[in-house]
């Protein structure tokens, strides 16, 4: 029976698989995280995810792209890991802010308690006050369903981190055995004579065992599958079963992750562990939708120009995530083509001129906007299919006052606080805004979308639309009576807000830009309607060739 403390409620969660990491970051941790509640999913159960990042950062929000990926945005308006995203894309979930614990949140929630006299008579530390608001998060995070995946993040051995893994040890000891499981990811590189060496993964267990904590699974991260001799000689070493050393080997494609680990039973051992065999589907009747997607065969390739300042997969992932999903609606490959909007030589212009359709993403700050201007005219008179989102749909407003209205030197106020035309500009709402971290249009917000448009028939003819938001900045309505008169047509509002944009049809086979982040909902088996879009207009344009030596132009 669980120990734990008699504030503890033991219905708000069922069983926890808690996933950590040694030995390097970035090895996979949440891939391996989130495809092991995907397998669970699949055999019935009710998941739910928790990350946590032990940064002192109360949220992701005001950090830079370069050194943490993409700011990825919740439903509530959280600014988060780009980890989250992954959960909701393998899990098909919407989460909540409460769903990722920061050092920041943390320290924020226990100094303002203390401030308003709650520990009172107390000395307020580490533990037990630390400790006790992370296993309380973790526990109302779970409530109402069956599994709850607690990524945490960074290595075993982070000073930052040591709170979280006495949290863990706590709370093994408070829950029943049956209740809990720890995997812990390490790296299993190759040596020069080309062997699989363990030395890493041992010490990373024997660090995490010195806090307290033994791996109930160990998942080798590697090139390739571990062999039988070296999954043995882990096991021994690191006190597990045989059958407990698992690999999650290089794949082409994250989304194969799944049906890699489940190869190796992976999803069989977590559930027979937790007691959860006999209750899950019997394999014949688990869902198959992910394998069926993400096994489909291809017919050929479209490129899509990506047109931005980050030089960095990860600063944009759910756009490549929301191209893949597109892509695979359509049964074809998507290639990115990067385009430096910073630095526009001759070889990004060819990029662009080679490429089938062009997104120009999110992000902020004057660096690289002439660039994105340039591109989007490129694609307006060539009839080069265009989707902007965010900035990207500020930056066509910009191109339109400037190339086509004739208001010479039209800017956003972000850029250029003494524009003769501030066609974009902060709404009086945003006036007395002080603080950076938490202070824009963030999360789901519904748009009106106007009939007969193309906005219309991408969202399947439905007057609104709801998507995720994270901007400052918005379409100053003293320019839109002159850019509608252009022949710009604002085809998605919320009250005074612009929100969808669009040439008509006649006009520009593709042209769309979105003041929100439509990619933030995009799922496998469930693509984003822009993004379909796009795709559907790129392979029309001619786009997908049988092979890659088809495709005419200069080298990516």
């Amino acid at each position: 029976m669980p120990t734990g403390p008699a504030e503890y409620d033991p219905t708000l969660g069922n069983k926890f698989v808690f996933v950590t990491g040694g030995v390097m970051s970035g090895l996979g941790k949440g891939i391996t995280a989130a495809s092991t509640g995907r397998l669970l999913a699949n055999a019935g159960f009710d998941v739910t995810a928790v990350k946590i990042d032990p940064y002192l950062n109360v949220d992701a929000g005001t950090m830079n792209p370069y050194q943490h990926g993409e700011v990825y945005v919740l439903k509530d308006g959280g600014e988060v890991d780009l980890d989250l995203g992954n959960y909701e894309r393998f899990l098909d979930i919407d989460m909540t802010f409460d769903h990722n614990v920061t050092t920041g949140k943390l320290y924020k929630n226990v100094i303002e308690k203390e401030r308003a006299g709650d520990y009172l008579g107390k000395t307020v530390q580490i533990i037990p006050h630390i400790t006790d608001d992370i296993k309380r998060r973790i526990r109302e995070a779970a409530a109402g369903h069956d599994v709850c995946i607690v990524e945490v993040g960074g290595t075993v051995g982070d000073i930052e981190g040591m709170p979280y893994l006495e949290a863990l040890r706590q709370f093994a000891h408070e829950e029943a055995e049956e209740d809990i499981l720890f995997t812990h990811v390490t790296l299993v590189p190759y040596s020069q004579t080309g062997e699989q060496k363990t030395k890493p993964t041992q010490h990373s267990v024997k660090e995490l065992r010195s806090i307290g904590l033994q791996p109930d699974v160990l998942v080798g991260r590697c090139e390739d599958r571990l062999e039988s001799d070296v999954k043995e000689k882990i096991a021994l070493f690191c006190d597990v079963p045989t059958d407990a050393v698992f690999s999650n080997p290089d794949v082409a494609d994250i989304y194969h992750v799944p049906l890699m680990v489940e190869e190796e039973g992976l999803d069989q051992y977590v559930m027979e562990r937790l007691g959860l065999a006999d209750e899950a589907l019997p394999k014949a009747e688990r869902a198959n939708r992910w394998r069926e997607l993400v096994t489909r065969d291809t017919s050929g390739t479209v490129e899509i120009a990506l047109a931005g300042k980050y030089d960095l997969e990860d600063a944009y992932m759910s756009v490549h995530e929301a191209l893949k999903h597109a892509g695979l609606e359509h049964g074809v490959d998507v290639e990115v083509l990067w385009v430096d909007t910073e630095d526009m030589d001759e070889a990004h212009r060819a990029r662009l001129e080679r490429a089938d359709g062009l997104i120009v993403p999110g992000g902020f700050g004057a660096r690289g906007t002439d660039g994105k201007v340039e591109a989007i005219r490129y694609a307006r008179e060539h009839d080069l299919p265009f989707l902007g989102l965010c900035l990207g749909f500020q930056m066509a407003v910009i191109d339109q006052a400037r190339n086509v209205c004739g208001l010479a030197g039209a800017n956003s106020t972000e850029f250029d606080d003494d524009t003769p035309h501030p066609v974009i500009d902060i709404l009086p709402e945003q006036y007395e805004v002080e603080d950076m971290g938490g202070t824009m249009r963030l999360g789901a917000h519904e748009t009106d979308i106007e009939p007969g448009t193309l906005a219309a028939a991408l969202y399947d003819g439905a007057d609104s639309c709801t998507e995720r938001h994270r901007h400052r900045y918005e379409v100053n309505p003293e320019y839109i009576e002159r850019l509608e008169e252009s022949g710009l047509v604002f085809s998605g509002t919320a009250a005074n807000r612009m929100e969808i944009l669009e040439l008509p049809r006649e006009e520009h086979p593709y042209f769309v830009g979105t003041q929100f982040h439509p990619e933030f909902r995009s799922r496998p088996g469930r693509a984003s309607p822009p993004f379909v879009g796009l795709l559907d207009a790129a392979v029309a344009r001619g786009g997908a060739p049988d092979s890659r030596e088809e495709r005419e132009g200069v080298s990516a």
